[in-house]
């Protein structure tokens, strides 16, 4: 009869050795894998209180369903990873093919192409100006604020093509050729004629090395030729992005002055229009998105507006992209918001959640303020977009100044905003695997592109003192808060007394005022009152600090969390 009792050095369960069970027991233990947070995706990136609210208070309710939708398509596991693989797999450049022909292409990992198959499909390029519902410019900035969640990269040529409308208008017949193809809804990659594709992309080539915004110091030249309206382009453009869209809108020195050409990259009989990329700019982000350094030798293009008048032709195109950028900014403000939420709420620290540390609620709290105001502010300025194309002389004049200001601002904001949310997941946030370093690499540069933050202070100056009625709209705009709070009234005071002793020296603080003042008034109008209070607090009422998570003891931090995080506490 076999013994029951274990031998002396044997598991009595297992009857293996003890010392073997007691090491895999300490492996399992170091192996373990407690107090991580789980996968942020799937999500909903339209789960954002506010945004949905301004999308129905700015026209576009209609657009909700489709916004909700695209929402939880840029929060699935699939878009967050084609964002994540379009910038491991950065574009590559390819001047001449196998036989030596000069081809300039520029090679894109597949995740690129989702990702732009879907914004264009979804109407994030030139769709909404073939839209003629109200709201429809609206409806796409909304959805560049959700789907822009998946990755921001790729909203560059999107962003271009719907900038490139207006502009090309200045020149019907030419607008009647490509307009029908920069409106439609399909994503057909690859260089070929442009008039025989089913959708194109458009850029823009407007800066050289020698002057940067300075537009007007460009060398670049344009020669008339026997063909009315044709001209040949020589010169170099220093940053010019998304070099494989199908059409571009340059900027040369024709006879009469600076003018505003259209270059497409392939002509009407099939060959390639001389359009060399001497290479790719190595940036610190924005890495999915290619951005070169184009040489025109004889390249032909055809003039777009009249000779001379260049800045005033490109200049509407301007308008729209720093839209655009002030949407990316606010975007990313809310993406990195949501995964600091998501972090604090999963991991422990000192015996409780995260969240429910005091100050790091006040964190939190403070950068839901921030992002709070971003968005609401790129609503109104998008509806302020729409309604000026159809007419409305006062929201023209609104947008005119209210962009400008918005574009100096917001984006100036979300590179403090994003360090301090990367910061809210200590050093995981530092890990390339987060996320957060390739949102934080960008936020920078959206105070850079269409012009950094001095030359929107000083088109701020410009715009006051040679269009009266931008000063009016801007007024008049604040005058619909009056009263409701005391400390806006007096920011909105003191603003009218600082226009008449603006300058160049104190532009920025100028638009500071104006742009703090602007999203106020907008909280305090359509926000809770926590929200709109805590804002005017700090942002109006000098009750901060200097950095994110200093906001009175007085703030409601449960009303501002339980609305700003999605899914609640």
């Amino acid at each position: 009869m076999a013994s029951t009792v274990a031998h002396p050095q044997q598991d009595a369960a297992t009857h293996a050795p003890a010392h073997t069970n007691a090491r895999a027991a300490a492996e399992r233990a170091t192996h373990a894998v407690t107090n991580q947070p789980p996968p942020l995706a799937p999500y909903d990136a339209s789960d954002d209180t506010a945004l949905l609210e301004g999308l129905r208070r700015e026209g576009a309710g209609w657009a909700e369903e489709d916004v909700r939708r695209l929402g939880r398509r840029a929060g699935s596991a699939q878009a967050q990873e084609w964002g994540d693989l379009a910038n491991r797999h950065e574009p590559v450049l390819r001047t001449h093919d196998r036989y030596g022909h000069r081809i300039d292409e520029v090679e894109f990992h597949p995740s690129w192409h989702h990702l732009m198959e879907v914004a264009v499909s979804e109407g994030l390029a030139g769709a909404p100006w073939a839209d003629e519902r109200p709201g429809a410019h609206v409806a796409r900035t909304a959805g560049g604020l959700v789907w822009g969640h998946a990755e921001a990269g790729h909203g560059c040529p999107t962003s271009m093509t719907y900038a490139a409308i207006p502009a090309l208008r200045r020149e019907p017949a030419l607008a009647a050729v490509y307009e029908p193809l920069l409106t439609s809804r399909e994503y057909e990659p690859g260089l070929r004629i442009p008039t025989r594709k089913r959708g194109l992309l458009a850029g823009m080539g407007m800066t050289e090395k020698q002057g940067g915004s300075d537009v007007r110091t460009n060398t670049t030249t344009a020669t008339p030729t026997a063909e009315p309206g044709v001209y040949t382009l020589r010169g170099h453009k220093w940053f010019t992005s998304a070099p494989m869209c199908d059409v571009f809108l340059v900027l040369a020195q024709a006879p009469g002055g600076l003018s505003c050409f259209l270059v497409p990259r392939v002509l009407p009989d099939g060959t390639r229009n001389p359009f060399r990329v001497q290479r790719l700019k190595e940036k610190l982000g924005n890495r999915s998105n290619a951005s070169s350094e184009p040489e025109f030798d004889g390249t032909v293009a055809w003039l777009v507006g009249p000779e001379g008048q260049g800045v005033k032709t490109i200049i509407e195109m301007v308008n729209c992209t720093r839209l655009d950028c002030v949407m990316a900014s606010a975007t990313l403000m809310r993406k990195t918001l949501v995964e600091a939420g998501h972090h604090v709420r999963h991991r422990t620290a000192f015996g409780a959640r995260l969240l429910d540390q005091p100050l790091m609620r006040n964190v939190l709290a403070d950068l839901a303020l921030e992002s709070e105001a971003a968005t609401t502010l790129t609503l109104r300025l998008a509806g302020a977009a729409d309604r000026a194309v159809r007419g409305d002389a006062g929201e023209r004049a609104l947008r005119r100044i209210a962009t400008a200001v918005g574009k100096y601002w917001v984006t100036k904001r979300g590179p403090a905003f994003t360090a301090e949310a990367l910061e809210c997941l200590g050093g995981n946030g530092y890990v390339e695997e987060s996320g957060m370093p390739r949102h934080y690499r960008e936020a920078p540069l959206l105070s850079i592109w269409e012009g950094s933050g001095n030359v929107n202070a000083l088109d701020v100056l410009r715009a006051l003192g040679r269009e009266p009625a931008v000063a009016e709209a801007l007024f008049a705009e604040l005058a619909l808060a009056r009263g409701a709070d005391a400390r806006l009234d007096a920011a909105v005071a003191g603003l009218k007394d600082g226009l008449a002793e603006a300058s160049p020296a104190g532009a920025r603080r100028l638009v500071e005022r104006m742009a703090l003042a602007l999203q106020a008034s907008l909280l305090v109008r359509f926000a809770p009152p926590a929200v709109a209070d805590a804002f005017c607090a700090t942002r109006l009422g000098g009750d901060w600090g200097y950095a994110f998570g200093t906001l009175p003891g007085s703030a409601d931090l449960d009303a501002i969390l339980d609305r700003a995080l999605p899914g609640g506490d």
